[in-house]
């Protein structure tokens, strides 16, 4: 699950030269802490009424802002988000919607941890919500992916949601960064704390919604990528009288018994160095990364995610969930060699202590959504393999009798991050279209009954023009 490179760069013996996909890689630089958002509109017109009344239950700090533009059209100017917090999830050329004024809030709840820099609090449990002019009645919760901040999703769905009408609302999970792991008592309460931070802002968003609206909101949606996709699945089996449905977006998956991050990464650390190595171990190494979820033809996404994905992914989730298999270490020793002492590349998770057994299952999935989901996951995925997360996970849904409930599709040569689509047009398939096409589908779904297509794999169309593939997703196909 961290699943996106942390918004403050590690140190600096961990980065390495890239070459690819630069856009991807401003994922790792920070970007200052933003100032507080600078006071706006006195006047107050029409898609700012009420804004001095609307208080967020529980926060214990919030700031209103009255806003002519709430996409990142304007946002980014005005210092109402953070172009760092969503760099290299999405397309370059993805684009951006105008013409959205409205109310936005931002704040945090009570916490004790302090990684969240922006507006300089210093703060953990940040949040966003924003409440547009012109309401369509609906309202739009998510979590950050990976080890972002409140800001990640604008840009890949935030500035849709708005743009359609709905309010939003974003939580920061309560920890971020690398070091999130410091985080909590014991092994797995910060990757649990961003479940009940999600539920906590959404009950809270939609009091905020029923209070500028004067009414509430007819329609809640779970919404998210990566470690946000986790959340949607957990929320929707463990709250779903909070929600009316959930898109999940190449959601992780944790299961006690596996697979999980633990399980198909270090198989990953160990081999792809002798495979990259090319040398009489080659072949058998190209066979064990294979058979440890990682599929044949995403060969060409390996070194990147060699050099900026697995490693990092592994040691910080490994830390937080099993900290003692490298005792007094935080996070293991980055790019070790298998045979050095405690080092991730030969983490076996089925060996480990019951202890991380019972650190999982603080997190774990069960499969028994309660509303309407819809999944989807690329095929070349290569940080979540598909046929270790998102397969299973469709599985998991129909073992519990909850298929009806869910449509899962695979999309041909989608991989995790959009901007990779970048550094390899007609290669890589953005998955931001597939967003929008899942998300009209589920409107349809709750709104007249219309059931998603059945799931399936969504193949990659032949000679695919790469601009075509900005806006082109559709489930039938």
């Amino acid at each position: 699950m961290p699943v996106h490179p942390p918004r403050h760069p590690p140190p600096r013996r961990w980065l390495r030269p890239a070459a690819l996909a630069a856009a991807a890689l401003t994922a790792w630089t920070a970007a200052p802490a933003t100032a507080a958002p600078p006071p706006q509109d006195t006047a107050r017109p029409g898609h700012c009424s009420r804004v001095d009344t609307l208080k967020v239950p529980g926060a214990a700090h919030q700031q209103a802002s009255c806003l002519t533009e709430l996409t990142t059209a304007g946002t980014v100017a005005s210092g109402h988000t953070d172009p760092a917090d969503w760099a290299g999830l999405t397309p370059e050329g993805l684009a951006t919607p105008r013409g959205v004024p409205g109310i936005q809030i931002d704040g945090y709840f009570p916490d004790s941890s302090t990684t969240n820099t922006n507006h300089g609090w210093n703060h953990d449990s940040q949040f966003v919500i924003r409440l547009p002019g012109r309401w369509n009645g609906g309202l739009v919760v998510s979590g950050a992916p990976g080890v972002r901040e409140q800001y990640a999703n604008d840009r890949a769905f935030g500035d849709w949601a708005v743009a359609n009408g709905y309010a939003f609302a974003a939580t920061d999970k309560g920890t971020t960064g690398a070091a999130f792991h410091r985080d909590g008592k014991t092994p797995g309460d910060a990757l649990a704390e961003g479940n009940h931070r999600v539920t906590q802002l959404t009950r809270a968003a939609r009091q905020v919604v029923a209070r500028r609206y004067q009414r509430p909101p007819t329609r809640t949606l779970a919404m998210g990528m990566s470690n946000g996709g986790y959340l949607v699945r957990w929320q929707l089996e463990n709250h779903p009288e909070l929600y009316d449905g959930g898109i999940d977006w190449e959601g992780t998956l944790w299961r006690t018994e596996g697979p999980n991050l633990l399980t198909f990464l270090p198989p990953a650390l160990r081999h792809y160095p002798e495979y990259a190595a090319g040398g009489a171990g080659a072949e058998e190494a190209h066979r064990a990364m294979t058979a440890a979820g990682y599929p044949a033809g995403s060969e060409f996404l390996w070194p990147f995610h060699h050099q900026y994905y697995w490693d990092l992914t592994q040691r910080i989730y490994r830390e937080e969930l099993d900290p003692e298999f490298d005792g007094a270490t935080e996070a293991g020793t980055p790019f070790c060699a298998p045979g050095t002492p405690a080092c991730d590349a030969d983490y076996v998770y089925a060996e480990r202590p019951e202890a991380v057994r019972k650190a999982v299952a603080k997190i774990a999935l069960t499969g028994r959504i309660g509303k309407p989901l819809i999944t989807f996951h690329g095929t070349y995925d290569v940080l979540l393999p598909i046929s270790r997360s998102s397969d299973v996970y469709a599985k998991l849904v129909k073992r519990e009798g909850r298929g009806h409930l869910h449509r899962y599709y695979r999309v041909e040569a989608g991989t995790h991050v959009d901007s990779l689509a970048d550094a390899f047009p007609g290669r890589v398939r953005p998955l931001v279209p597939c967003h929008r096409s899942a998300s009209a589908a589920l409107e349809r779904w709750l709104d007249h009954g219309v059931r998603p297509p059945s799931s399936r794999t969504l193949r990659l169309p032949a000679g695919a023009d790469p601009a075509k593939l900005l806006t082109y997703c559709p489930l039938a196909g």
